[in-house]
């Protein structure tokens, strides 16, 4: 009996070494050898045009899905699917394991760095100040925010809520909300007298609005936003892998083409910042 119990404990360790040596094996896999053995990859991105947004049909739509969707299907991925979320879930979101890759414009910033990996910039974006009609505050930049003592409003964890802190705008005074739609809606309702946000989600947020216009001069922060994508911090092969298609894919006819009518244009490629060096500061 005391032998047949201690060979059942043996196969018993056995079975146990077995599924924990599988379970590693499964966790040290990167995103490359997943895309490689055929199984899906998901994407994740808030509703935030022109850059990522589900359409109709919940299809990824947006010029940085577009850009990301083409260079899976470069190396290889045949399954994606989308994970649609607010924006300030995007990182936890990916840390937890929801999804694969944030495919939503979002810049590259030090403090982001200490959390994912980013591929190289897939654009050099400025920033855009929306106000009412007229401009009645006369508001041309952060310092005028300030200085004048209004409410500014932009989205939670965008670069905005640096570039205020950083003039001093009191953070009383800086509302935080979930996205572009919500920035138009707050200064419509007069809850806010500025917003700020990447040039090309401001200007897709106001469309056709009689009563909001962009800022015009607007000073710039010192640093215009650099999106690209970003992956988990045990990622990096995946990441050099990405940014390695990215280099000849950026700017390519076949690109250029597919994101034109989201406003992207030669304008607004990479300036030749590189993400190490963004992620210093």
């Amino acid at each position: 009996m005391r032998r047949a119990i201690l060979m059942g404990m043996t196969a018993l360790g056995i079975a146990a070494t077995a599924i924990a040596s599988f379970a590693s094996s499964a966790s040290a896999q990167s995103l490359v050898d997943r895309i490689g053995n055929g199984e899906t990859i998901r994407i994740g991105y808030s509703n935030d045009a022109p850059w990522a947004y589900p359409g109709e049909n919940k299809e990824p739509l947006g010029l940085q899905n577009v850009i990301a969707l083409e260079v899976l299907k470069k190396l290889g991925a045949s399954k994606v699917e989308s994970v649609v979320t607010e924006w300030g879930s995007l990182i936890p979101g990916l840390q937890a394991g929801r999804f694969d890759i944030i495919t939503d414009g979002m810049s590259i910033l030090p403090e982001r760095c200490r959390n994912v990996l980013f591929t190289q910039p897939i654009a050099s974006i400025p920033t855009a100040m929306v106000v009412s009609k007229g401009n009645p505050k006369g508001l041309h930049s952060f310092e005028d925010v300030r200085d004048k003592g209004v409410t500014f409003v932009t989205g939670a964890g965008y670069r905005a809520v640096k570039n205020a802190g950083d003039v001093g705008i009191p953070d009383e005074k800086i509302m935080q909300v979930a996205g572009n739609p919500e920035i138009v809606q707050a200064i419509k309702a007069g809850r806010a007298d500025a917003g700020a946000g990447d040039y090309l989600g401001m200007k897709k947020a106001i469309g056709n609005e009689d009563g909001l216009e962009m800022a015009d001069p607007f000073t710039q922060p010192e640093k215009p936003g650099y999106p690209a994508f970003a992956f988990r911090l045990n990622e990096q092969v995946t990441v050099d892998a990405f940014s390695a298609v990215l280099k000849d894919y950026l700017g390519s006819d076949e690109m250029m083409k597919s994101v034109a009518k989201y406003g992207y244009d030669k304008s607004t490629l990479p300036d030749g910042s590189k993400t190490a060096d963004l992620c210093k500061g």
